[in-house]
C-alpha cells in the first residue's frame, strides 16, 4: 500500500516508520525541514528504549512527485489540518480512490477534511500508540501492545477500511475495524484530557506525573467532565469509570513519555488544546454541562503558550 504520512512529528513518524518496516511505501510530508533533511541524509533513527535502529524514508517538505496515494495518514496538528489538506488537494495526492484517514488528537478533525475533499473517503481512527522525539530525525515509539481502532464514518465495516487494518497488522500495529467510530474518538479523547495538558503544566514526563496523587485527582475530575459531557451528546463510550483513561494514558509506555501538548511547550510550539480540553469545554456549553476542571486547564496551557511564545521572545 502507498501510504502519505501528512504530518510527521514523534507520533507521525513511529507510524510511518513502523509501516516502511513492515514493508508499506510511505512517504513522510512535514514542513519541519530539519527532521526531513535528517531523515533523508541517515533514514528515520528509531528506539525502543532499548535499542535504535533506522528505516529508509522519503521525506519531503512538500508532496510535490509523490503521486497518487491509496491511503493519506493526517497526523498535523489540528489547528492546522484544513490548510495542509488545502495544499495537498492542490497536488496528485489524492485521487478518485484515496482513502484520507484522521488519526489526530481532539473533535472536529474529520469535518475539517470532509469540508475540503468531501466525506465519500474520509476514515477515522483512534491510536494508542506512543511516540516521543527525542532530536530531529530521532524518535522514540511507543508500539508494542498499543491498538489503533480506525473505522468508516458511517459505522459500516466494508472492504476498504479491512485493507486499511490489515495493512497495520501486517506491520506489527495492532488494528481492529469498529462500526462505533464517534464513541472511539471520544474514548481517546478520555485519554488526551486524562494526562495531556497536566503534562504540559507540569514539565513532568509520565514517570513522575504518575507518582503524584494530586495530579491523579485533578485528571480524574476533568475526566469525569468529559464523561458528562459525552453522555449528554449521546455518545457510546467503551467506560465510565473515570480512573480507567487515567491508567490507560500511560499503559506500556516508558517513564520518559511526553505527552504531545508538553513537547509542543518544550519546542515553544501552538498546542493543540482548543481541540482537546477545549473541546470539552465548548461542548459541555452546548449541552449545559459544567466544565470547570478543564475550563482551568485550559486556562493554564493557553497563558504558557503565550508566555513562551509572546512575552518570553521579548525579554532580555
Amino acid at each position: 500500500m502507498k501510504i502519505c504520512m501528512l504530518g510527521a512529528g514523534a507520533l507521525g513518524s513511529t507510524i510511518g516508520g513502523t509501516l516502511a518496516m513492515g514493508g508499506s511505501e510511505v512517504y513522510f510530508v512535514d514542513a519541519w525541514k530539519e527532521h526531513v533533511d535528517k531523515i533523508r541524509e541517515n533514514g528515520l533513527k528509531m528506539t525502543d528504549e532499548k535499542s535504535d535502529w533506522h528505516v529508509e524514508i522519503d521525506a519531503r517538505t512538500s508532496a510535490e512527485g509523490i503521486g497518487t496515494v491509496d491511503l493519506v495518514i493526517v497526523l498535523v496538528k489540528s489547528f492546522a489540518t484544513k490548510e495542509a489538506i488545502t495544499q495537498l488537494k492542490e497536488t496528485s495526492v489524492i485521487g478518485e480512490n484515496t482513502l484520507v484517514m484522521s488519526l489526530q488528537n481532539g473533535l472536529g478533525n474529520e469535518e475539517a477534511i470532509a469540508e475540503i475533499i468531501g466525506e465519500k473517503n474520509v476514515i477515522s481512527g483512534k491510536t494508542y500508540v506512543g511516540g516521543r522525539l527525542i532530536e530531529a530525525g530521532y524518535i522514540s515509539a511507543g508500539v508494542k501492545g498499543k491498538y489503533t481502532y480506525i473505522g468508516e464514518l458511517t459505522g459500516e465495516v466494508t472492504e476498504r477500511i479491512q485493507k486499511v487494518a490489515d495493512e497495520f497488522n501486517k506491520a506489527g500495529l495492532l488494528c481492529e475495524v469498529s462500526d462505533n467510530i464517534r464513541g472511539l474518538i471520544w474514548d481517546k479523547l478520555l485519554i488526551n484530557v486524562a494526562a495531556g495538558a497536566l503534562c504540559g503544566i507540569t514539565r513532568l514526563p509520565y514517570g513522575p506525573l504518575y507518582e503524584e496523587e494530586y495530579i491523579k485527582d485533578t485528571a480524574v475530575m476533568a475526566i469525569q467532565e468529559t464523561i458528562e459531557v459525552a453522555k449528554a451528546a449521546g455518545v457510546k463510550l467503551k467506560t465510565e469509570d473515570p480512573e480507567y483513561p487515567w491508567y490507560a494514558a500511560s499503559e506500556g509506555l516508558p517513564p520518559t513519555f511526553k505527552t504531545s501538548i508538553q513537547q509542543s511547550l518544550e519546542m515553544k510550539r501552538k498546542t493543540e488544546i482548543d481541540f482537546i480540553n477545549g473541546a470539552v469545554v465548548e461542548w459541555g456549553k452546548k449541552y449545559g454541562i459544567p466544565t470547570p476542571v478543564n475550563q482551568t486547564l485550559v486556562t493554564c496551557v493557553k497563558g504558557i503558550e503565550k508566555f513562551l511564545l509572546v512575552y518570553e521572545p521579548g525579554l532580555k
